[in-house]
């Protein structure tokens, strides 16, 4: 490089989590070019630079396990290089999350853009969508009602180009969140990734962020409390992912901000969903960007008093500023706040003798009538004994039954994987009842859908109440109330209690065993306990 190309100029790194075993991210590289010419364009000095990329399609045992090791790696090479401040690239589900969380703990001038959702799937006339059309079809499959060659043509139909899940998952959630949080450029969340838009995004997000190092904006100033709350609200509008749960907690307290479970259901309480979109609903992300995006929804929140329109975001403009005069262009798709479509419907946080640190249920994904149940437990011991009996005819299973499944939490697992939607058993599913209670320490696909409990706090592997279920045992499940209780007297639990063992860990060694000793439950984000906090950009000594 001339002298001249980088004497004085801000330095800016590019953060790319491109790669080819990461399918929802495999056109980074043309991205971080466009980035690449903004910030020459503004007069920065562009370093493009790769940190561990989690793709959930491929990635072993689960994509999430690996979250807060990929955080790791993008704080260190954010603080430990000569960075002045960094554009991140992230696209499939914990990408997003763990690069944010990285950028948070160092307080660089920040700027996030998304890698955009594919185009909307297309099979035999209809749209379908990833990973929701996969659970339903795949019920199909071992229902008998469709072969496994039609499964296969499905599949190929609905992933037709470069992006992440075109469903409202939590790579569009995620996307989305970023946007309300303000830390990425408006239009962020829903333009697709083959779009020419999102390359110019990108490329105005590298002039953007030249500008912030300028002017000293760092990610303090855009993540606080209120873009917090603002997050949460949007995540209720849209039927976000009960994945962003997990997700906002750890990037706030990387970030030195406080956000727990109970601020989730105090500041989503009465928010309704606004957006159409599979799981919850019947349109696709492509639907949702012709609509008029997330900047629609916020300005729906904003005219009803649920949004802080002062929080500040990356592009130097208030939130509100950004939004105050989107328009909506389909009704169908983003629903006004006075004719919603589903009233009352964020994440509700359940507490409890089963849940006593919490849990959550996403009400937009459940069956109403499921919303009060009380029925007897079928405990499955963890996944491998799920996988093991659930085909089984003789399995002594009803609709009234409560699907219980242990050990599949952060440490149980270990990584908290996405199998807290179980499938029905095929002797359910052939009397064509497509939904059932089902309960876990484990997480879901924010693609999935059902009355699914989920991320049971202490999980039973840390000897959680979770732990001491055994079938047969009776379960009340109220919604309303914000009530999970287990039907069993303190005396039998305490017995059990003293009877019970920790399950051995898969493995002993390497990260896996650092991620097991060190992680938090997932009331607390399922981040690594000596990550939490904000460090800053202070590297201890220069031997430069």
């Amino acid at each position: 490089m001339p002298q001249d190309q980088f004497d004085g100029r801000p330095v800016i790194g590019v953060c790319n989590t491109w790669s080819e075993l990461t399918p929802c991210n495999t056109h980074f590289r043309v991205l971080a070019d466009h980035v690449r010419h903004g910030i020459l364009e503004a007069g920065g000095f562009p370093l493009e630079f790769p940190v561990m990329s989690l793709g959930e399609t491929l990635l072993r045992p689960t994509a999430m396990l690996y979250r807060n090791l990929a955080s790791m790696d993008a704080e260190e090479s954010i603080r430990g290089n000569p960075l002045d401040g960094v554009v991140l690239l992230g696209g499939c589900d914990k990408t997003t999350p763990s690069i944010l969380m990285g950028a948070a703990s160092v307080d660089l001038p920040t700027i996030f853009v998304s890698g955009g959702p594919m185009l909307s799937g297309k099979y035999r006339g209809h749209d379908i969508g990833s990973g929701t059309n996969v659970w339903s079809m795949s019920e199909d499959l071992r229902a008998g009602k469709l072969t496994l060659e039609e499964f296969h043509e499905a599949e190929s139909c609905m992933h037709r180009s470069h992006g992440h899940c075109m469903t409202m998952g939590t790579a569009s959630t995620m996307a989305s969140m970023i946007e309300a949080l303000g830390v990425g450029m408006p239009g962020n969340a829903a333009y697709p990734a083959v779009d020419a838009r999102r390359n110019v995004l990108a490329r105005l997000a590298g002039r953007r962020i030249v500008q912030l190092v300028k002017d000293d904006v760092r990610l303090a100033q855009i993540l606080t409390k209120q873009a917090f709350e603002n997050a949460i609200r949007a995540n209720a509008a849209i039927g976000g992912s009960t994945n962003a749960v997990i997700h906002l907690i750890a990037i706030a307290r990387r970030i030195g901000v406080e956000l727990t479970l109970d601020d989730w259901d105090r500041v989503g309480s009465g928010v309704h969903t606004l957006v159409n979109l599979k799981p919850n609903g019947e349109y696709l992300m492509e639907d949702f960007c012709y609509a008029g995006g997330l900047p629609v929804v916020l300005r729906e929140l904003g005219e009803n008093g649920l949004l802080h329109k002062d929080a500040l975001t990356v592009n130097g403009q208030i939130l509100w500023e950004n939004v105050r005069n989107a328009e909506c262009w389909n009704r169908d798709v983003i629903h006004s706040f006075k004719s919603p479509f589903k009233e009352h419907t964020g994440i509700a946080v359940l507490r409890g003798n089963l849940c006593p640190d919490g849990a959550i249920i996403k009400p937009s994904a459940a069956t109403p009538a499921l919303m009060q149940h009380r029925g007897r437990a079928v405990v499955f011991a963890n996944i491998e004994d799920f996988h093991r009996r659930i085909d089984d005819p003789n399995l002594e299973i009803d609709e009234r039954s409560v699907m219980v499944l242990q050990n599949c939490g952060p440490k149980g697992y270990p990584g908290m994987a996405e199998v807290g939607n179980m499938p029905l058993p095929p002797k359910i599913l052939k009397r064509g009842i497509t939904d059932m209670v089902r309960i876990s320490d484990a997480r879901m696909s924010g693609t999935a859908y059902g009355t699914v409990v989920l991320h049971i706090s202490p999980e039973a592997a840390a000897g959680g109440t979770l732990a001491l279920v055994r079938s047969g045992d009776e379960i009340e499940l109220d919604v309303a109330q914000r009530k999970l209780q287990l039907v069993v007297s303190d005396s039998e639990l305490a017995a059990r209690r003293a009877r019970w063992q920790p399950p051995k860990p898969a493995l002993e060694r390497g990260y896996w065993k650092l991620y097991v000793d060190h992680v938090l439950q997932a009331s607390d984000g399922a981040d690594l306990d000596f990550l939490v906090g904000s460090s800053g950009a202070f590297v201890p000594r220069d031997n430069h």
